[in-house]
């Protein structure tokens, strides 16, 4: 004889209403279940990853990934929260990264060069597969970002960020935004290319390496310590030092 199906009211907050159909969006809905699910199962079901899950409250209590969904239930799914305190409740996942590292997917090579630039470490690769990005996130404590939802819904994933915008510096903006790095920027001191660091060389000993207009006009020059690329203030450098200014002045204009 087949169950009853059973009914549980889900609500889900902020930007956790980006995976939901527009008829979901910001109001409390009805779920139908069978059998006695994990909250977690449900959550990935109605198209949330559960890395972009923080703090969930079963009838205004707090609870993990693993509870499992009774009739009734009243479900509210908050975001990785950022500015509050909620350390009197039970958050999902373990403690936050203290080091802010990244591994950004194959679709994302440009907004990868954009966070080098600005010094942060980010690791990327265009023949990784999901399963090679996972081991390596997990392995060096990496957030993963990603425009697939689906590689945040695999069980062995614990931080990671599905990027909204489609054009690079957009997605460098929101990624800015989402992680509060406005204040931890280091730009020029990581290779675009390779994700070294770049340390000052003398010029006596890279002076064969270097094409004859930066050796003539050039003094101050910094080497890749991974790849061996060589760097120097050219015009470049002017261009990007303004493409940061405009970035900085639109995270404080709020765009």
């Amino acid at each position: 004889m087949k169950s009853e199906p059973r009914i549980a009211y889900f609500r889900f907050y902020e930007e956790l209403n980006d995976f939901l159909p527009p008829e979901k969006h910001k109001r409390t809905f009805l779920h139908r279940f069978s059998g006695q699910p994990a909250v977690k199962d449900v959550i990935e079901a109605l198209g949330v990853p559960h890395t972009e899950v923080d703090l969930i409250l079963v009838n205004g209590k707090s609870v993990g990934f693993d509870y499992l969904l009774q009739p009734g239930d009243r479900v509210a799914v908050y975001p990785v929260f950022e500015s509050f305190d909620i350390s009197g409740v039970s958050k999902v996942r373990k403690t936050p990264l203290r080091q802010t590292r990244f591994i950004a997917d194959v679709h994302l090579g440009k907004l990868a060069r954009r966070l080098r630039m600005l010094g942060f470490d980010t690791r990327y690769a265009n023949h990784w597969d999901d399963p090679t990005l996972i081991d390596i996130a997990l392995r060096e404590r990496r957030i993963i970002l990603t425009r697939d939802r689906g590689v945040l819904k695999h069980k062995r994933v614990t931080h990671g960020y599905w990027i909204r915008a489609t054009r690079p510096d957009e997605q460098l903006r929101e990624v800015i935004r989402r992680f509060h790095l406005k204040k931890s920027f280091k730009p020029f001191t990581r290779c675009m290319v390779c994700n070294g660091l770049l340390a000052a060389v003398k010029k006596e000993e890279i002076s064969s390496q270097l094409p004859e207009k930066p050796r003539k006009t050039f003094n101050k020059f910094y080497r890749c310590q991974h790849c061996g690329k060589i760097y120097w203030e050219g015009s470049h450098v002017q261009r990007m030092m303004r493409y940061l200014a405009a970035i900085e002045n639109e995270l404080e204009q709020g765009r």
